[in-house]
């Protein structure tokens, strides 16, 4: 699928980028390089911004393959890239994906991700016809158990040890949304 921009509200969603009009490579080495992002989003090398032009292409790639809707949260009269948005797991046959999240530390608290989550959630059910969303977070990252629960969420399970946060086997928290 072709990438999408959203309007919301305060914010909008565009696609990850590294062209000559916009750069959003410094915004995420800044973001991975975060000790706090860190503990919580694993599974991805973020160290300089060759590895950040390669995560961006990632995103670009996941849009055309139908894996995973990625968006840039951005600042409407800057583009500053403020945090990333996306739906992933995508299973567009059976309407079931999963939301994924995180926010630059400079921008942290403002409650940016609940708006830009909440935005994408809509787009997942209304253009994509999803009908089943879920979100897992680490049973310590207080700040995904908040948007989880303003964005509707319903905790369903929670999966003993499943995750290593800090060395140390963690409980992971399963979230749905059901329409």
């Amino acid at each position: 699928m072709e990438p999408v921009e959203i309007n919301a509200g305060a914010y909008y969603l565009r696609q990850l980028r590294a062209d000559n009009l916009m750069d959003d490579r410094p915004a995420v080495l800044a973001a991975f390089t975060d000790p706090e992002l860190r503990r919580w989003v694993t599974g991805y090398q973020v160290e300089d911004l060759d590895s950040a032009g390669r995560y961006i292409t990632l995103r670009a790639h996941e849009w055309q393959e139908d894996l995973r809707c990625s968006w840039a949260v951005a600042e409407p009269t800057t583009g500053e890239m403020l945090a990333e948005v996306g739906l992933k797991d995508l299973d567009l046959v059976r309407g079931i994906g999963s939301a994924a999240c995180w926010t630059h530390p400079a921008h942290r608290g403002r409650g940016v991700m609940t708006q830009a989550l909440q935005t994408a959630l809509r787009f997942g059910i209304e253009a994509l016809g999803l009908r089943r969303i879920g979100y897992r977070h680490a049973a310590g990252n207080e700040s995904s158990r908040r948007v989880a629960e303003k964005c509707g969420f319903t905790l369903e399970a929670t999966l003993h040890q499943a995750t290593t946060v800090d060395g140390d086997l963690h409980d992971v928290l399963a979230w749905t949304l059901i329409v």
